[in-house]
């Protein structure tokens, strides 16, 4: 594909964004911006969620993973179910009951002011993180294939990214974002049927050809030892964690959930988005499956690939075969369509929940009475988070490990723990916690983690952390704040 074909479907698609924003954020005020005034279709939330939750993560790096662990990634997306089940009708109904708009304003009225910033400030970063894990990867793949050859530095790609996504956020908020998600998912899922299709043919078009059998297609559990990575237990239970923190006690899955009428509707979103997140997963895997054994016959692409990088050869297999193999310009311009949507469509919604999250749970902007200076705090905290971005970005390079997955899960066990504990042990119990309390657990708990992982060989043997480690840090979080409780009688 030529640099001008590529820079074309990058400017007619943002474009399309653009249109899309200027419908919907006509009269847009801050209740538009941070609630979308409470009126999605349900069905619309439950599919512009799909390219939300799976991002240019997902598109890029689960189809590398499938070389190292086979199909075993299904078995987290088994605990995901059972995760979205516990959102759906724990957290769904709270969340309505006491009408929020922001998630973390329920730590404010169950254990006080610290703890509503508290977890606040937990979200804060672990979705600046999170977000510049992700769009990290995109921009990475953009310098790489593109940007790089034209002499168009990685910052200003980041920087050129940043920008447009600000651009069509930056009036209508969660509102705009419930419909170009929508239109994202569309182009991710369209790019990732064809790749399959094209892949698959050109494999010879049976199981056995493609090599679909050998990689483990039905082979999702691991079952050898506890001590592994990927145990299917550990696995499952990770899975479960990290969607309940990672969409349940996030502002940024959530704000979208919280834009639907009424509880009964977005537990309808929650539990068929949670059916179709299954199905698009495992197809995911199938991709990697074929791209693998594409990859396998042919020289020419084999070269380049081992010419690259070695840690990031897995997250750039897709886009090598798409824009460098011999499958045609249509395969080349749905990836890239799939991959800039799998991007946006996380970013924008993050961009929007950062920008919700310090407006409502740090300067209160949602109880202001003078809403046009309300409206302009909330404008320049949506550049501020443009910016911090921005620079977190171009930090992520020195923390890049062999697939991005990786590093987001591994950032959630740290970050996502405390949030784990703090909303859990406010539902389950009724004890009475001291404000600053939450505070300084949600602070020892994860540092004295870290400094425990470093030493894991150590102190755990032969055992290997998984990405249990989040529930491992909520747990702790919860069993301090019981210690540290006093009974409510």
């Amino acid at each position: 594909m030529s640099a001008t074909l590529i820079l074309t479907v990058i400017l007619l698609y943002f474009l399309t964004l653009v249109g899309i924003s200027f419908l919907t954020s006509k009269g847009a005020g801050n209740s538009t911006f941070f609630t979308g005034d409470k009126n999605s279709k349900w069905y619309l939330v439950s599919y512009g969620m799909i390219g939300a939750s799976l991002s240019g993560v997902t598109f890029i790096s689960v189809p590398g993973w499938v070389e190292g662990e086979g199909f075993s990634y299904m078995q987290m997306i088994i605990g995901y179910m059972i995760g979205y089940a516990i959102i759906a009708f724990m957290l769904m109904p709270l969340y309505y009951r006491l009408n929020l708009t922001s998630i973390y304003a329920y730590l404010g009225e169950r254990y006080g002011p610290i703890a509503h910033k508290t977890g606040a400030s937990f979200f804060l970063l672990s979705r600046i993180l999170g977000a510049a894990v992700r769009l990290f990867l995109v921009a990475d793949i953009l310098d790489y294939f593109l940007f790089d050859a034209l002499g168009i530095s990685f910052e200003l790609t980041v920087l050129i990214t940043l920008l447009l996504i600000y651009v069509y956020t930056y009036r209508g908020g969660i509102k705009t974002i419930v419909w170009t998600d929508t239109l994202q998912t569309t182009f991710m899922l369209t790019a990732l049927i064809i790749a399959i299709y094209l892949i698959y043919n050109e494999l010879g078009g049976s199981i056995s050809n493609s090599g679909l059998s050998s990689m483990g297609i039905t082979d999702w559990f691991v079952t050898d030892s506890i001590n592994s990575k990927n145990h299917w237990i550990k696995y499952i239970l990770s899975g479960v964690f990290v969607s309940v923190a990672m969409t349940g006690l996030d502002q940024d899955m959530m704000q979208k959930n919280l834009t639907c009428k009424n509880t009964k509707e977005a537990q309808k979103n929650m539990l068929s988005f949670s059916i179709v997140l299954f199905a698009v997963n495992f197809v995911f895997l199938v991709l990697g499956a074929l791209l693998f054994n594409y990859l396998h016959e042919n020289i020419a692409l084999q070269e380049m690939y081992s010419a690259m990088e070695e840690s990031k050869r897995n997250d750039r297999l897709f886009p090598l075969i798409a824009l460098k193999g011999e499958l045609g310009t249509g395969l080349g311009i749905t990836f890239l369509l799939g991959l800039i949507a799998a991007a946006y469509s996380s970013a924008d919604s993050a961009l929007t929940s950062l920008t919700t999250s310090a407006s409502v749970d740090l300067f209160g902007l949602d109880k202001k009475e003078d809403q046009l200076k309300a409206k302009k705090t909330r404008q320049l905290i949506h550049i501020g988070m443009t910016a911090i971005l921005f620079i977190t970005i171009l930090l992520a390079n020195a923390f890049k490990e062999e697939n991005v997955i990786g590093t987001l899960f591994k950032i959630a066990g740290y970050t996502y723990g405390p949030l784990l504990g703090l909303f859990f042990f406010g539902i389950l119990s009724k004890r009475k916690v001291k404000d600053s309390y939450t505070l300084v657990i949600s602070l020892l708990v994860p540092s004295a983690l870290i400094i425990i992982m470093n030493y894991e060989t150590h102190i755990f043997g032969e055992y290997k952390v998984g990405y249990e480690l989040l529930g491992i840090n909520g747990l702790f979080c919860y069993l301090f704040l019981f210690i540290t409780s006093k009974s409510n009688r």
